[in-house]
Parts: structure tokens; sequence; C-alpha cells
């Protein structure tokens, strides 16, 4: 064992001092000059290195450099530049004085992806004649570096007429074998919009035939987004896919992708096409999607208070104010999107086989098909937005069967007095996306009908009979409405128009075993008010005077609904009905009574 020791004590002291000898010996400035023409001959880059070349011998035989910076020919920027750089080299090259280098290692460097560092042809190079071979394009860059670190670095990228997109604390471990097979590791963050992405993955690509050709396969990918909007603890996802880019026609393909996020899966296909008119095309499937989930709505609705009502010469807070659509990134590119989801989650409703097949031409979307289940029912929503304005347009043509209605009006916070299954066609259109500008920039019209209709908190039939007995000991309701506090209905429809935050119902009519009504109003959504005047004839559940009973059974008793939703307030006007339904009876009986008078006292002629 001493034996043992002792040899590696002076195998340690002979490498000490070789390497000591070898870096007195060996000066690192005599690479500069190869360095720069070997990077310039393999690339048609430029390497510039700023101060002096230095060794640092422990843990690793490295060079190390101060500012360096590597140009494409005729780029404005530089597309590399670093505070700090260090070169690991082989030692017994060196031996020889040559220079082997397998690591470079790049410190708080700036990567810049953007049109001002790609390599251009000089303005003035001469131009050859039309029937001249082509020239030669500039060379691109050529990877051939076994190991490449980057740590603590910023990569800038900005696509053709496009914003930049700053990927912050860029840490890249990037190895590469005798084959060209690359093993990658990366993580950083991305800010916008008061947003932040945090993204991390590993993976393996082939660079054989870079750049003309990357592939490539993401075996662990995983991130977190938080910001305004978005749930407390962020959004999480991961996820896995195989990917290949073509440099020639600037064509990315992103097959058997699986995403993750939260309990929602997604899985699919994305390809599409860079440079100057980018293209992209998304055909996805999901499981289960889970929106309220993805927008904090689950945390939001459970920890926010109820809406406050507004006036009519109030405005919506200045974080509800809509944010401008002109720099909206579909207003570049052209899209095609097809999902379709098995079951999802939206506002608190759970809808089945849902399907989206939408278009986008630079910022006009159409929206072919958007249609699912909910429950028993369907529902269809084609239509199309128009991101080229301040705020979005909408239009949409509704379609909708036997859809359960009450959880539709929570979905878009109106008042669930009313339940049923609703049936609806019409138009509609508007500024905005949100439940907020529903209310208050959205107009159209649409023939609604409600099946199996319960309006909840009110028994009309139960009010009239009631208000009747107590102006009148002629006539006593009956039993058959009991005690429930709803009003039950066969069929109740309508005809509803939408503008300006109010919702106008015209030839609102309905009926069930015992009664019918008829009636107009409107729904002030702004106000969070109603006023609904309503026409309730009841047909049956009378008992007394058989002659008041036929009356009562061919008038319509106006009752009038009205004031907040959560306070909503009626008045019934049966005394005076029974006073008009009174005196109009005694006149009736006074003119026969008149009558047959009349005939009785006729003057008698006498006989000549």
């Amino acid at each position: 064992m001493r034996r043992l020791i002792t040899t590696l004590a002076i195998l340690f002291v002979v490498i000490v001092a070789g390497m000591t000898a070898l870096v007195l010996l060996v000066n690192p400035n005599d690479f500069r000059n190869y360095m720069v023409q070997q990077v310039e001959q393999r690339s048609g880059y430029q390497l510039r290195l700023e101060g002096d070349l230095r060794w640092h011998v422990w843990p690793q035989l490295s060079i190390l450099a101060g500012r360096m910076s590597v140009t494409a020919p005729g780029a404005q920027q530089p597309m590399v530049m670093a505070e700090n750089m260090r070169l690991d080299v082989h030692l017994l090259p060196l031996l020889s004085h040559q220079l082997s280098v397998k690591q470079v290692m790049l410190k708080n460097a700036v990567i810049r992806l953007t049109p001002d560092s790609k390599a251009r042809q000089p303005a003035d190079a001469p131009v050859g004649p039309t029937d001249s071979t082509p020239p030669e394009p500039v060379k691109g860059w050529t990877f051939d570096i076994n190991n490449l670190e980057v740590a603590d670095s910023l990569l800038i990228w900005q696509p053709p007429q496009g914003e930049e997109i700053n990927f912050r604390d860029l840490n890249l471990s990037l190895t590469q074998d005798s084959r060209r097979e690359a093993t990658l590791s990366l993580a950083t963050r991305v800010s916008r919009d008061q947003r932040e992405l945090q993204l991390s993955l590993d993976g393996e690509m082939s660079v054989a035939d870079y750049p003309q050709r990357v592939n490539g396969t993401v075996k662990s990918l995983s991130w977190q987004l938080q910001g305004p909007g978005l749930p407390a603890t962020g959004l999480q996802g991961k996820g896995s896919l195989q990917a290949e880019w073509l440099d020639d026609s600037q064509r990315f393909l992103l097959q058997n992708v699986a995403l993750t996020l939260g309990d929602s899966q997604l899985n699919g296909v994305i390809r599409g096409k860079l440079g100057n008119a980018p293209t992209i095309d998304i055909d996805m499937r999901s499981p289960h999607l889970d929106l309220d989930a993805l927008s904090g709505l689950n945390a939001q609705t459970t920890a926010a208070p109820a809406a406050p009502a507004l006036t009519a010469n109030s405005r919506p807070p200045v974080i509800a104010e809509p944010a401008s659509y002109l720099d909206h990134p579909l207003n570049s590119l052209s899209a095609a999107l097809k999902l379709q989801v098995d079951t999802l989650r939206w506002h608190g409703m759970d809808m089945q086989q849902v399907a989206l097949d939408a278009q986008n031409q630079q910022g006009k979307i159409a929206l072919n098909t958007l249609s699912g289940r909910v429950g028993a029912g369907s529902f269809s929503l084609p239509g199309s937005l128009n991101l080229r304005q301040q705020s979005v347009e909408v239009a949409l043509r509704p379609a909708l069967q036997n859809i359960a209605l009450a959880p539709l009006l929570q979905a878009f916070a109106l008042p669930p007095t009313l339940d049923g299954q609703l049936t609806l066609t019409g138009n509609l259109s508007g500024d905005g996306l949100s439940v907020e500008d529903f209310h208050q920039r959205w107009r159209g019209e649409a023939e609604v009908e409600l099946a199996s209709a319960r309006i909840i908190g009110m028994n009309f039939q139960q009010l009239v009979q009631r208000a009747v007995a107590r102006n009148s000991n002629r006539v006593s309701s009956g039993d058959e409405t009991g005690n429930s506090n709803e009003t039950r209905l066969d069929k109740l429809q309508a005809q509803a128009t939408l503008k300006d935050g109010l919702i106008a119902l015209k030839n609102l009519q309905g009926g069930a075993s015992g009664f019918r009504l008829g009636g107009a109003g409107q729904i002030d959504m702004l106000r969070r008010q109603c006023d609904i005047n309503f026409g309730v004839q009841v047909t049956s559940g009378w008992k007394g005077d058989n002659a008041l009973i036929a009356t009562l059974q061919q008038t319509a008793v106006p009752l009038h609904i009205y004031g907040g939703w959560d306070n909503l307030q009626y008045n019934l006007q049966v005394d005076q009905l029974l006073r008009q339904k009174l005196e109009s009876e005694i006149k009736s009986r006074l003119d026969d009574w008149s009558q047959r008078n009349q005939k009785t006292a006729a003057p008698v002629k006498q006989a000549h």
C-alpha cells in the first residue's frame, strides 16, 4: 500500500512538473491567429479575441480568453459575444505545438439569432452576368465541437418581421460523439407581457447534416408559466416530442408530441415553415382539457367577490380595458388548427366530443367548426375572429340544442333564475372574448326556446291565485301548486335581442297544465337588473263562484317583476283587475235588467 501511494505521489509530481514546464514553454497567444484562421476557413465567420490568452491548469488544462465575438460575413451585429471563454485542450498535442480543443465554454454570453446577425452579401459585391453560374452562398456555421457549454447567458431570437424574444439565464450543455450524435441539456427562462416562462429540457439530436438538417428527440421537457391572469402557483407541465428542422426550406416538424398541463393532456403533430411568411399547422387530440384550471378560474371563483354593479356613467376598471391586438403574433403568420377533445371543462361546464377546426390568415380567423356535446344536448358555434384591431372582433352563429341552461347562465355571470333545456339559433357579434366584454360590447339577436322550463324563486300560478283569494271571498285557490317556490312550464319561448348590455325579450310565451303566460321585458347585465311584464292566465285550480272563475280563466293577470338580481320584487294588480271585472259584471247585469223592464213596461195599444 505504501508503494502504491508513493508511486501515485511521484506520478502526480511528474504531471504537475510537466504541465508547469509546458505552461512555461508554450505561449497560448501563439494559437490566436491559428484559431481565427480555422474559424474563418471552416465557417466564414470572423472570430475576434480581446486581451491576452492565458493558461489554466487545474482541474483541467485550459486556455482562458477575455471578451470574444463571432460575426457572420456581412452581418451588422455579432452572432456570439461573451465576457469569458474557456477552451479545454488535450495535453499531448501541445507537446508538438498543436492545439486540439475538446470543449468550449462560454460564460455571460449574448447569442443573437436575428436578421441583423445573419450572414449577407456585401452591398457592393460584384454581380455576374445572368447566364453565369450563380455565386456560392455564404458558408454557414458548421458545428464540429465535441463539447460545448454555455453558462449564465442570453439568447436573443427574432423571426423575420417578428419581435425579439429573450431567453435569459441560458445554461446549455451539448456533447457529440464521432458519429455526430449529440446529447443536449438546456435550462432558461423567458419574460414577456409580465409573464415568465421557465423551461428545461434533455434530449438527443443528430447534427451530421447540420446546418441543412437537424433532427432529434426531446426525452424530457418541463416548464412553469407565472404571471397575471394565471393561477397563483402558475402553470406547470411536462412533455416529450420528436423534432426535425430543414434549413433550406425553413421547415420544422414536431411529431409524437405529448404534453401534460396539470390534469390536461395534449397529443399530436405540429408542422410549419418560418421565413417572411410563416405558416403553422397544428393537429392535436386531448383526452381531457381543463380550461378552468389552466386559466386559474377555479382559484378566482372561490376567492373573488361578486362583481359590483355598473351604473350608466361608470367605466370598468383600467385592468379590464381590452389589450391591443394589433401586434398579436397571429397577425404575422398563417395557421391551421384541428383539435379533438374527449372531455373539456370551461367555466364550470363539462363538455364532450369537442371539435375545433380553425384557419388563420394574418389575424383573420375562420372558425369553420366549433362543436360538441353538453350532457344530452349539443352545440355548434361557427364564426370568425378579427385580430387586426385594437380589440378582437368576434362574430358567431350559435346553434344550441337541448343544452342545460343553469350552468350556461353561471358561465356568463347571469342570474340563475331560469333552468331547463335550451334550444337557440341566432347571430352574435362584439368586441372582446371575456365575459365582461359579452356584458358590455356584444350585440345580436336569437330565437330562444326553453323546454321543461323552471322559473326559480317564484310560483306564478300560486301568486295569482292567492292574490285573488285575498281580494275576493267568492273564489279560493286549490292545492295543485302546493308550496313550491318555482314555476314549471312545458315550454317557454321568446325573441331575444342583445345590445349594449341589454337583453330585450319580445313575444315571451309559455304554458303548462293549468296556466299560460305571455309578456315582454329586458335584462340589464351592466346594472344587474331586470324589468319584465307578464300576463299570467290561470286556467285551473280555482274554487268558488263559477261565473267569476270562468272570467278569471279567460283573463291574463298583469305581473310585473323588477329590481336587482339579488332582490327581485313583483307587483300584481289583482284588486284593480277584480274591480274592473266586478264593475263590468254589474254593468252587464244592469243592462240585462233594464232591457227586460223595458219590454215589460212597453205601452199597450187600445182598440177603436
